[in-house]
């Protein structure tokens, strides 16, 4: 899986996986590639800054509440992220193979080329996640409360 840093007309910007960089380039084509806020399809590739993986088996019951000077906006701010959060998972758990804690290894298998190239999901310790990120395995953490089938 790959992470792209997009944007729309209208400058909202968002984050989409997709399972290589030919992926998103027919998806973009198709016009399949939505900006979540507005629904526009004409979408660019925005500055990306790198993204360090985390432990894929934190479970985050819901997100907190932010309290400071702008409270009603950052709340709202949250609220929308977790909207994003969800349909994104929503999206990998249509689209990718469950692995569970088979993760590291199967993810060790598709970047060697030992099995097929796919997009998956499950879970890894932070010891193998650590270890991926280390042979330079393009990994990301899933957002949300773990698998819902499970």
């Amino acid at each position: 899986m790959i992470v792209f840093d997009l944007k729309c007309p209208e400058n909202h910007r968002f984050e989409a996986w997709f399972k290589s960089s030919s992926a998103y380039e027919e998806q973009l084509k198709a016009g399949i590639v939505e900006c979540p806020y507005c629904g526009a399809t004409d979408i660019t590739k925005a500055p990306m800054a790198p993204n360090v993986a985390a432990k894929g088996n934190t479970r985050v019951e819901s997100a907190p509440m932010v309290r400071g000077k702008d409270d009603a906006k950052l709340n709202e701010l949250v609220a929308e992220a977790q909207q994003v959060f969800a349909k994104l998972r929503s999206h990998v758990e249509k689209n990718c193979d469950y692995v569970g804690d088979q993760f590291a290894e199967e993810a060790r298998k598709i970047h060697y080329g030992e099995a097929d190239d796919r997009g998956i999901y499950g879970e890894s310790t932070l010891e193998e996640t650590k270890a991926l990120i280390e042979e330079g395995i393009e990994i990301l953490p899933l957002p949300g409360n773990g698998r819902k089938d499970a």
